[in-house]
């Protein structure tokens, strides 16, 4: 027993070194900021820094500096935040600093900010310092937007001419529809849709040049900015610039296009004339044949009769000399083959 005496007295007195170190190394790692937390009656205290670092603040050990600092600012300015909560969100993966930032901004503009709608906003991917700062100085957005390949939003009056206008919107963060609330390409799309409509209204192109306050009146009065994370605080017309004459335009093509159905139905109408003139012109062939055929049967008929009795001999040759007698009538009729009339009758056969 007495051997194992030394033993126990080493043993102990490494076990009592290490943790002399440990406190130690704690004390020099923790003692400035805990210094600092108490100075600033941030509630703080030691043992909860050293939670901290033994819980392992997301993946990073050092980061309950961070926690600390941010708890000491909160405190502060005033701002009620806990450092569970703010310990909370950053597990949840928030950026501490920036929610702390845009609490403190929000209290010193009276802007009413709670902490739990403050994460929310930054857990849902919004920049929770930006839109506080945005609900204080507004921001003046450009429609349509250039860097999206469009500079003007093209309208067409009553009497046809195009205008072209670019408008400069001035909003400000709504906070309590940040959450789920359209972004900016929203109410970009839904002023350019408002600027279109109303020069569509317009009885004259003129009388949007004369007054372009007319566009922002309207496009104002309908409540673009629903449902959307900002509010419309004024629109204001840029630039109006006359664009082509589409009235005019249309015109000239629905003419063009009328020429051209108009030739159409002329080329189908030709076609179908040539088409029944074929058509008569083979059944004038047709009937040449058939009367040809009809012409062979007669001598064929005479002898039958001249068998049969019923037309004698005599009768035949009768027939033949007024049939002959009657052609050279006919030929003293006709003109001479190289007189006018003989000509007038040879083309109009």
């Amino acid at each position: 027993m007495q051997n194992m005496f030394p033993i126990l007295v080493i043993v102990v007195g490494l076990i009592g070194g290490i943790f002399g170190l440990a406190v130690l190394y704690f004390f020099f790692n923790f003692f400035s900021l805990w210094l600092q937390a108490l100075l600033t009656k941030a509630g703080v205290s030691f043992w909860d820094m050293v939670g901290m670092y033994f819980r392992r603040v997301a993946d990073r050990p050092h980061h309950y500096r961070m926690i600390t600092l941010a708890k000491i600012m909160a405190t502060q300015a005033g701002v009620p935040a806990t450092t569970r909560e703010l310990e909370s969100h950053y597990l949840a993966g928030g950026n501490v600093p920036s929610v702390v930032r845009a609490l403190i901004a929000a209290d010193r503009a009276g802007i009413p900010l709670a902490f739990k709608q403050a994460t929310a906003i930054d857990l849902a991917g919004r920049n929770i310092l930006e839109a506080v700062q945005t609900s204080v100085l507004p921001r003046v957005i450009d429609c349509p937007d250039g860097t999206k390949g469009r500079f003007t939003a093209d309208g067409v009056a009553k009497d046809g001419i195009q205008l072209r206008a670019r408008a400069r919107v001035t909003v400000r963060t709504n906070l309590e529809r940040l959450v789920g609330g359209a972004t900016e390409e929203t109410v970009i799309a839904r002023v350019g849709e408002g600027i279109v409509n109303t020069i569509g209204m317009s009885d004259s192109y003129k009388a949007v040049l004369e007054a372009p306050d007319k566009i922002s009146k309207r496009v104002l009065e309908r409540g673009l900015d629903s449902g959307t994370a900002f509010e419309i605080l004024s629109i204001d017309i840029a630039d109006v610039d006359v664009g082509e004459n589409i009235g005019a335009k249309l015109q000239v093509d629905q003419a063009e296009a009328d020429l051209r159905r108009a030739r159409a139905e002329a080329e189908q109408e030709r076609s179908r004339a040539i088409a029944r003139e074929q058509e008569m012109k083979a059944l004038t062939e047709e009937n040449r044949a058939k009367l040809v055929e009809a012409e062979s049967e007669i001598p064929k008929a005479i002898a039958d009769a001249i068998d049969q009795g019923h037309l004698s001999v005599w009768d035949y040759y009768k027939l033949l000399n007024i049939q002959a007698d009657t052609n050279m009538r006919s030929s003293f009729a006709l003109p001479t083959p190289g007189s006018s009339v003989a000509k007038a009758v040879r083309e109009s056969q």
